[in-house]
């Protein structure tokens, strides 16, 4: 038996599991996924609490429609961030019809960082700076460009997996990274970040 498919039976008698009322199996995937769905949410919306609230839209979301789960369509993280995605895209498209005020200091919230906080502090900052930035820049592309560029250069997935995922033809996938990676250097450019 191949590791994917191993990882399928996994997924699949975990789900079971939890449908079955096993409050651990709920809180293994809750646990397994939590920090992935946050990073997306966060990558969307730039606010920790925005993010936060998605977070927990996504596992109600989840929790309701886990019988859809079928692993002959693969393994559940797919399904799961397919799910996230979706919810996370709409929660967007929504907030770009109806603008909120956003006064959340970007600064306050290291979550996303993956900067070494014993390292020397002037190197964080320059980080911490750079990362708002390029969470800035992200913020201005289109949906569909930042969700392929999240999802690759970010959350370091396969073409093959966010074709799946998003359910969309790997060579879209590909045109989207590209034209996203454009337009991304675009938008750093006239912020004078590179």
């Amino acid at each position: 038996m191949g590791a994917r498919t191993a990882l399928v039976s996994h997924d699949a008698q975990l789900v079971r599991r939890c449908l079955a009322g096993e409050e651990a199996a709920w809180e293994e995937i809750v646990r397994r996924y939590s920090r992935r769905i946050y990073n997306l949410a966060y990558r969307f919306t730039g606010n920790r609490a925005a993010a936060e609230d998605l977070t927990q839209e996504v596992f109600l979301r989840l929790y309701r429609t886990l019988e859809q789960y079928d692993p002959r369509e693969g393994d559940l993280s797919h399904w799961l961030m397919r799910v996230a995605r979706n919810l996370i895209i709409d929660d967007y498209r929504r907030r770009a019809r109806t603008p909120i005020e956003n006064g959340e200091d970007l600064a306050e919230h290291e979550y996303h960082l993956r900067a070494d906080e014993r390292g020397d502090p002037q190197t964080f900052v320059e980080r911490r700076e750079l990362s708002e930035l390029v969470h800035a820049a992200l913020a201005k592309l289109s949906p569909e460009l930042r969700a392929c560029v999240i999802l690759r250069d970010l959350e370091g997935l396969s073409y093959q997996e966010i074709a799946e995922m998003l359910q969309i033809p790997e060579g879209t996938v590909k045109s989207r990274i590209n034209r996203g990676r454009l337009e991304l250097a675009r938008v750093l450019r006239r912020m004078r970040v590179i």
